[in-house]
């Protein structure tokens, strides 16, 4: 990820289409090369819990005023800019939001698309790729802007969003995906309605990963707070093959013009670090146990009832066919009873 659009930084991506040449960004950006990279797969069996992870509090992102939103094509990712007043709570200092953008892969075989993967995989288990959304904000505690913030390493706090497909819209998505025909080319601006920012996020803000790391595109400081929800977001496959067709990484004054596809970086290794979780591997396990446990009590009540419903019936006919046959026994007794003799009265 990066806040600004250099030609360097453009180009790279162009020019190799965003995947080939990432093994050579070092030879530019020497942070590229570095131990503490994003993105990272998370392997949720070897994450530690911390019970000090609290859930995130956004701040002011529904409160997004009359002023409308910009949104920019810079040639690598679509990015939409937001107010200062908009922040981040649930963390060790204040954050205030600066932008937030999407990367997304090409309709192809391969996986992609989503930057970070859980288990190997990205937002969904399937060749499809998948998309995700990265909220940024600095930390505005201790430094005065963005600039200053982004080389530190507890300067940017970056929202993680994995994203996956179905037919269902999203309509908080199509606050950004109807306006992208407005700056299909790099360099391209427009102005677009601002929105509810945080019906774009995942329901359960409590359950994250949480480590180091740094942007994804070059000059690729390690400068991030890193956090991933565990809950995925969903949009349609319509929306997703929009925002991988309707962009150009190109200029629109460009003879060539260039796809804005694959904008994503390969996962990187871990190296020496660790990822938190806000949640134990044991809540997870406890909620589909519990699931479990009231499926089969469930199972065993219904069957309870429809066994008591089926013994009472029997007991009834059961009952019904007793009568029945005392009824038969009586009437037969009285067939056999002689008729009294006739007595004279006196």
């Amino acid at each position: 990820w990066s806040v600004w659009s250099g030609d360097i930084i453009v180009s790279l991506f162009s020019a190799v289409k965003g995947l080939v040449g990432q093994a050579e960004w070092s030879q530019y950006f020497p942070d590229c090369g570095g131990t503490s990279q994003s993105p990272v797969d998370v392997a949720t069996t070897q994450t530690k819990y911390d019970p000090s992870l609290i859930p995130l509090t956004p701040l002011g992102y529904s409160q997004h005023g009359d002023k409308p939103f910009s949104l920019y094509n810079n040639g690598h990712t679509v990015v939409i800019e937001l107010p200062e007043w908009m922040g981040l709570g649930g963390l060790p200092w204040l954050f205030n939001a600066v932008q937030m953008h999407l990367h997304w892969g090409s309709g192809g075989p391969s996986q992609g698309g989503s930057e970070h993967t859980i288990n190997g995989q990205g937002a969904e288990a399937e060749s499809r790729p998948c998309p995700s959304l990265h909220v940024v904000h600095y930390n505005s505690e201790l430094y005065p802007n963005m600039s200053a913030a982004m080389t530190q390493r507890d300067g940017l706090a970056v929202l993680g969003v994995l994203i996956v497909t179905g037919e269902e819209t999203n309509p908080a998505f199509n606050n950004i995906i109807n306006y992208l025909s407005r700056i299909r080319h790099a360099d391209q601006r427009a102005l677009i309605p601002a929105f509810d920012i945080q019906s774009l996020l995942p329901k359960d803000l409590g359950r994250y990963y949480r480590y180091n790391g740094s942007l994804t595109t070059p000059p690729c400081y390690q400068s991030v707070i890193w956090t991933l929800f565990h809950e995925r977001v969903q949009i349609s496959k319509a929306q997703l093959l929009k925002m991988e067709t309707i962009l150009y990484s190109s200029k629109a004054e460009d003879p060539d013009r260039m796809m804005l596809q694959d904008n994503y970086r390969m996962t990187q290794p871990l190296n020496h670090r660790v990822i938190f979780s806000s949640f134990s591997a044991g809540e997870v396990t406890a909620i589909v146990i519990g699931v479990m446990c009231g499926c089969v009590g469930l199972a065993v009540i219904v069957r309870f009832i429809v066994k008591t419903i089926r013994v009472k019936e029997s007991e009834k006919a059961k009952e019904k066919k007793q009568d029945m046959a005392l009824n038969s026994t009586s009437e037969g007794e009285k067939k056999e009873e002689p008729s009294p003799s006739p007595q004279t009265e006196p």
